[in-house]
């Protein structure tokens, strides 16, 4: 494989080899579990760009080297840059990320993320809404955004939303973290693939002279096994949490969880609730409006919502949550975040609104989102 040229340096943490008819990209920073760095979007995003008019490349297979496909975005080395009172600079990453998001969500040719370890934050963004996601047993997904003070994006309201009943509001709120089989049953992965056969998926995938969806899925079903779920699995308990998670408000949510706990002594549910009493109000509430209002909005409307929200939060006006998020588990790492507001009750719903509102600075303007042109919309298509 070899590096995409680049003057920004780093070229070696994004590699590329045209094999066959496939584009094989390999995300390669594994001593930062692969966390997406400024640069790295920006050549992914050039990429795959680059690779919708290319005749030779029939699909891409996206992966990462090490122990994840990607545990996120570079948010330390994010907030560093930010300290200067500098949110701009988050600003125009977050630009740049939710773009390649939705030029992966549309793209003309398939794209098959191979999920073989941590998939977090960033690192589903840049998998989720592709057409193919194959978990194995080493996948590990979570979006455990609302802990660093933050909601989750690139996307997350979106996909999130159209997982069955309210898990996607389970998942979002709680950051509760799924492995492959689990991932496999409520839809984020569309196969499973034990990491023992990946070499000759790829081989086969390489060798498919086809960009037909139907096909490459026939050929990844070759390989694919359909894991049984663990005893102890979440998923499991989706009709309790469909129960709890329906809930008009958060706080509806966790009384329904607190009631549900003096009926039957079970230890997710005090576990649940932990979580929950764990992270930043303001993000529960975001969070939850967040997905709810995604249902009824496709991929480019959600990204452009969540680009307002994800400014509101950098710029710290409404709240200063995402800083002291970052502080207590990035960078100070004494994991005692002082949230402000602290209590549900007083995150008003004008802070919230004001979230899903422009953002007010004169320099800045909405994400807009490059002109896609009759191209399907893969993301959790079919759930």
């Amino acid at each position: 494989m070899e590096p995409i040229n680049s003057s920004n340096g780093g070229a070696d943490e994004i590699l590329v080899e045209q094999h066959s008819h496939a584009k094989i990209v390999l995300l390669n920073r594994p001593q930062k579990l692969n966390a997406l760095s400024f640069q790295m979007i920006s050549r992914l995003l050039e990429l795959f760009l680059a690779c919708e008019g290319d005749c030779s490349v029939k699909l891409i297979i996206l992966k990462g080297k090490g122990r994840a496909f990607s545990a996120g975005g570079d948010v330390a080395a994010l907030v560093r840059d930010m300290s200067e009172d500098n949110w701009k600079l988050g600003a125009k990453l977050s630009h740049m990320e939710y773009t390649m998001n939705y030029v992966m969500a549309t793209h003309n040719k398939p794209q098959v993320s191979i999920l073989n370890g941590i998939v977090m934050g960033s690192g589903a963004g840049a998998s989720i809404h592709g057409r193919f996601r194959v978990a194995t047993e080493k996948s590990v997904f979570a979006m455990p955004e609302t802990v660093l003070g933050f909601f989750p994006d690139v996307g997350g309201s979106y996909f999130l939303s159209r997982l069955p009943g309210f898990f996607g509001e389970y998942l979002g709120l709680t950051g509760t973290r799924l492995d492959g089989a689990e991932m496999l049953a409520c839809g984020l992965a569309t196969h499973f693939v034990p990491e023992e056969r990946l070499s000759l998926l790829e081989e086969a995938l390489c060798n498919a002279n086809s960009s037909d969806s139907a096909i490459i899925s026939a050929i990844i079903d070759e390989f694919s096994q359909h894991p049984g779920l663990k005893e102890k699995s979440v998923y499991h308990l989706l009709d309790i949490i469909n129960n709890c998670f329906s809930r008009r408000t958060v706080e509806e949510i966790i009384l329904a969880l607190e009631r549900e706990a003096l009926n039957k002594s079970n230890g997710w549910i005090s576990s649940t609730i932990k979580s929950l009493k764990a992270a930043s109000p303001t993000s529960l509430k975001i969070t939850l409006r967040s997905i709810r209002e995604g249902r009824l909005l496709g991929v480019g409307q959600c990204l452009i919502s969540e680009y307002r929200m994800a400014c509101h939060a950098m710029q710290g006006k409404v709240s200063k949550d995402f800083m002291e998020g970052c502080r207590a588990l990035l960078l100070d790492k004494d994991k005692n975040p002082k949230w402000e507001p602290s209590k549900l009750e007083l995150v008003s719903d004008e802070m919230v609104d004001r979230y899903f509102s422009k953002v007010d600075d004169e320099d800045w303007e909405d994400l807009k989102l490059p002109f896609r042109s009759n191209l399907p919309v893969h993301a959790i298509a079919k759930l």
